[in-house]
C-alpha cells in the first residue's frame, strides 16, 4: 500500500497489527531503522522545515497517530486510516517484545519516570528484558554525548528503542543516528509519562469523539494553547490548501 501525502509528509496506510507486526520485523531482523508517529504539529513543523521533513519521510514508517490527519487523510483522498497512536503502540509492543525475547531500550525523560515505565514493566511482563536505560542531558547533545548515547544502546543489544525526546528533538536524532544502531528507533514522545503512570491520557470515549485535544489542554494550559491556537490553525490552512489544489487538478482532467 503506497503511502498518501499530507501536506508535507508521507502517511503509512498500514494499520495498527500491520504497524506492529512490521517493527517486530524490523526489531527481529536488527535492521537500523525509525518511526515517527505524526500529528499535526509535526506536520506544521515539517512544513516549515525542509530539511525535518526529510528526516521524517526518511522514516520506515511515518505513522498517523492525531485525529487532524486521520481527518485529512480521509478528506484528501476518500481513505479511513486506522490510529497508530504511539501512546498505544508503545504498551501494545512490549507484549510482543516480551513473547518475541526482544530487549528493549528506553531513552529519554527523567530517571524518576524512567523508574517508573521498568517497576510497570517487570510487574506486567515479567520476562521482558529491558537492556538498558539512559535519561540523557536536557538540552543540545554535543558529538560526544551522542558517540556515548549510540555506544551504550549498541552494546546493550536492544532490538527496540523507544525514544523520547519531544518533537521534533527525537525525531531529528532518529534520523541523525538510526544507521548506527542496529534495531528499530520509535519516537514516543509523551507516552512515557503516560505509561509510567505520571499523566492521565483520555478516556476512550474522549478518544472516540475526537475530543483528546481538549482533555489535554485542560491538562496542561500554558503548554497546549499555543500549539493549538497556531499550529492547529495553521494546519487546517494548509490542509485547505492541499484540498484545492486536488480538487482543481482532478477538474483539469475532466
Amino acid at each position: 500500500m503506497k503511502d498518501k501525502t499530507i501536506i508535507s509528509l508521507n502517511i503509512s496506510r498500514l494499520g495498527y497489527d500491520e504497524t506492529l507486526a512490521r517493527i517486530i520485523a524490523l526489531a527481529g531482523a536488527r535492521t537500523p531503522s525509525y518511526v515517527c508517529f505524526a500529528n499535526a504539529h509535526m506536520t506544521v513543523e515539517a512544513h516549515l522545515d525542509k530539511d525535518f521533513a526529510r528526516m521524517v519521510n526518511g522514516a520506515a514508517i511515518v505513522a498517523a497517530d492525531g485525529t487532524p490527519l486521520l481527518k485529512a487523510y480521509h478528506w484528501l483522498y476518500g481513505i479511513k486510516p486506522q490510529r497508530v497512536a504511539g501512546m498505544d503502540v508503545m504498551a501494545s509492543l512490549m507484549p510482543l517484545c516480551e513473547r518475541e525475547q526482544l530487549p528493549v531500550y528506553l531513552f529519554g525523560s527523567s530517571e524518576k519516570t524512567l523508574d517508573a515505565i521498568q517497576t510497570r514493566m517487570r510487574r506486567e511482563h515479567p520476562a521482558l528484558r529491558v537492556a538498558g536505560t539512559c535519561s540523557p542531558k536536557f538540552g543540545a547533545f554535543t558529538p560526544a554525548d551522542n558517540e556515548r548515547y549510540i555506544r551504550e544502546i549498541t552494546a546493550s543489544g536492544a532490538r527496540v528503542v523507544l525514544v523520547a525526546l519531544g518533537c521534533p528533538k527525537q525525531e531529528k536524532w532518529m534520523a541523525a543516528h538510526s544507521k548506527q544502531i542496529p534495531a528499530v528507533l520509535l519516537g514516543v514522545g509523551a507516552a512515557f509519562p503516560v505509561y509510567a503512570g505520571h499523566q492521565r491520557r483520555a478516556p476512550a470515549w474522549v478518544r472516540r469523539w475526537y475530543l483528546e485535544w481538549l482533555y489535554r489542554l485542560a491538562q496542561e494550559p500554558g503548554r497546549m494553547f499555543k500549539r493549538y491556537a497556531v499550529t492547529n490553525t495553521l494546519f487546517i490552512g494548509l490542509f485547505l490548501k492541499q484540498w484545492l489544489q486536488i480538487r482543481v487538478a482532478q477538474h483539469g482532467e475532466k
